[in-house]
C-alpha cells in the first residue's frame, strides 16, 4: 500500500475525498482486493494518505453508493463483487415515472434478449438446459399469477446466465424491477383473451428447445415471435 499522500491528477477543483475514491479504485480494479475481501481500515487509509478520518470516511461512502464496497458498522468496508444495483435504481425509477416506459423496456429486452437466446443455444450446458426445463415446469405447475411470473422471471434470466456474456446478466439484472410489473401487466392482457397457459407455456418451450438443440437461428427467432406476443398483451394490460 503507498505511503505517499494523496496527490490531484484532475485539477485544483478535485477535493481530498476524491483522492481516497482514486486511490480506492486503483486498489480495486488494478486487482489488489478482489471481492470479498476487507480494505485497510479508516485509520490506516487516513495516515497512508495523509488525509483525516472523516475525509476517508466520505470517500468509502462515495464508493459505497456506487455498489463497489458494502459498510457495515464496526467492520471495514468490503469489496462487492460487480452487480446491478445503479441500473436497478435507474430502470426502476423511470419505469415508476411513467408507465410507458415498460413499452421501451421492452424494446430493450428485444435487443438484449433475442441476441442471448442466441448465445445460449451456442454455450449453454447440460446443466444450465436443465435450469430451463425446471423453470418451464415451474410456470407450468403454477397456480396463480405471482408463481407463474416469478418461474418467468427465473427462464429468462437463466437464459442471460447461459449466454456466457456477464454484461448481458447484469444488464438483465439491473431490468428485474420493472420486468416483473411488465410482466404482470402482459400476463393479465394475455389473460383477457386466452383461457388458459398453454400458447405462452409453448412460446417458452419453443425457446428451450431451440437452445437445447444448440440452434442459435431458431433460438433466437423463437425469442423474438415471443417478445412481439409480450408486446401485444403488454398493450393489452396497460389499456385497461
Amino acid at each position: 500500500m503507498p505511503t505517499t499522500p494523496v496527490k490531484s491528477t484532475r485539477g485544483a477543483t478535485r477535493t481530498a475525498s476524491d483522492g481516497v475514491v482514486e486511490h480506492l479504485e486503483h486498489l480495486i480494479f488494478d486487482g489488489e482486493y478482489h471481492p470479498g475481501d476487507s480494505l485497510p481500515s479508516e485509520s490506516e487509509l487516513a495516515a497512508s494518505l495523509q488525509v483525516s478520518r472523516l475525509t476517508v470516511r466520505e470517500g468509502v461512502r462515495s464508493l459505497a453508493a456506487r455498489g463497489l464496497v458494502e459498510v457495515s458498522h464496526g467492520r471495514r468496508p468490503v469489496v462487492t463483487a460487480p452487480n446491478a444495483s445503479q441500473l436497478r435504481d435507474f430502470f426502476s425509477s423511470t419505469v415508476r415515472r411513467d408507465a410507458s416506459g415498460l413499452l421501451e423496456l421492452l424494446e430493450v429486452r428485444l435487443a438484449i434478449e433475442v441476441h442471448a437466446a442466441e448465445l445460449a443455444a451456442r454455450n449453454a450446458t447440460g446443466p444450465q438446459v436443465d435450469t430451463l426445463y425446471a423453470a418451464l415446469q415451474a410456470m407450468a405447475s403454477s397456480d396463480d399469477d405471482a408463481a407463474f411470473t416469478a418461474a418467468d422471471l427465473r427462464f429468462h434470466h437463466a437464459i442471460t446466465e447461459a449466454s456466457g456474456n456477464r454484461m448481458i446478466s447484469l444488464l438483465v439484472e439491473g431490468m428485474v424491477d420493472p420486468l416483473k410489473t411488465g410482466r404482470l401487466l402482459s400476463l393479465r392482457g394475455y389473460l383477457q383473451e386466452a383461457p388458459d397457459l398453454d400458447d405462452l407455456i409453448a412460446e417458452h418451450r419453443a425457446i428451450v428447445d431451440r437452445i437445447a438443440a444448440h440452434d442459435p437461428k431458431g433460438a433466437a427467432r423463437a425469442m423474438r415471435a415471443h417478445l412481439a406476443t409480450t408486446r401485444r398483451d403488454l398493450l393489452r394490460g396497460l389499456s385497461h
